[in-house]
């Protein structure tokens, strides 16, 4: 994570100061979503004060492995099949149909609509798991595998 190794969380704490109990400090500056806010709210304010062509290097240098991995990998099937409706304006949502078992063991049947219509079925130990299996069988429906 980028944020990370730019050390944003030890930065923020030692700019905190003493106005916050170090426990929770400790928290807040360890917390991914902390840093991550961070990094996306310094990113803005230098193109807000500067404007994209004099950051843009220094933005492509600090995401480059990651870029060519967004790239070259599926991130999931959930987030590919968004992109490919997003290309037609058509949305996805998830629905739970069933939840099996005790809290301990769980099973989740989900499906994924599209525009209403049911595209695929997942089942799994977790409603994400489910919700990847149907958006998997979905994407099949939608863009079947090339031969």
């Amino acid at each position: 994570m980028v944020g990370k190794e730019l050390q944003l969380g030890r930065r923020l704490g030692e700019a905190a100061g003493n106005g916050i109990p170090a426990d929770e400090l400790q928290r807040i500056v360890r917390s991914r979503n902390v840093v991550a806010a961070l990094l996306e709210a310094a990113i803005a304010a230098l193109y807000l004060e500067h404007g994209f062509e004099p950051i843009e290097p220094a933005i492509v240098e600090a995401f480059a492995s990651r870029i060519e991995e967004a790239r070259t990998t599926t991130i999931d099937h959930k987030t590919e099949l968004q992109e490919v409706l997003a290309r037609t304006g058509r949305q996805v949502s998830y629905s739970v149909l069933e939840v099996e078992g005790p809290p301990h063991e769980r099973r989740f049947l989900c499906a994924a609509l599209v525009d209403g219509e049911e595209l695929g079925r997942g089942e799994g130990r977790s409603k994400k798991a489910a919700e990847q299996e149907a958006a998997e069988q979905a994407l099949e429906k939608l863009v079947p595998a090339e031969d």
